[in-house]
């Protein structure tokens, strides 16, 4: 499933996958998350094996009547406050997703799968 935009230009197709490695790629930078969990084992292995990163690994991107609707499966690092975490990466999700594809995001759930000692090195 794609999201389409018109522009003056034309059209635009912005797959589902690119929407979440934006989404991915935006969430990293917040403090406080420390990975993604897999949603799919075998795609997330595979893209392992090969030397890929995989940012879209543990989101899904759901077009429904209310809008785009993002599921979020992440690891939170010890010591830090889950619901702060999780609604740092909403927010930035958000407002990364509106400013670089113009797409309103009406929910971000976030599923924290585990949490990870940080090392300080």
């Amino acid at each position: 499933m794609t999201l389409d935009v018109s522009t003056q230009y034309g059209q635009i197709e912005v797959s589902n996958e690119a929407i979440a490695t934006i989404a991915g790629v935006a969430a990293m930078d917040c403090y406080g998350l420390v990975g993604m969990a897999s949603r799919s084992q075998l795609k997330d292995g595979i893209s392992e094996l090969l030397g890929r990163e995989n940012w879209s690994k543990g989101i899904e991107v759901r077009n429904t009547e209310h809008g785009v609707e993002i599921d979020m499966h992440i690891i939170v690092g010890y010591g830090t406050k889950i619901s702060v975490v999780a609604h740092n990466v909403q927010s930035k999700v958000k407002y990364t997703l509106d400013q670089l594809v113009g797409l309103k995001v009406s929910r971000v759930n976030m599923f924290v799968q585990g949490v990870r000692l940080v090392s300080e090195e």
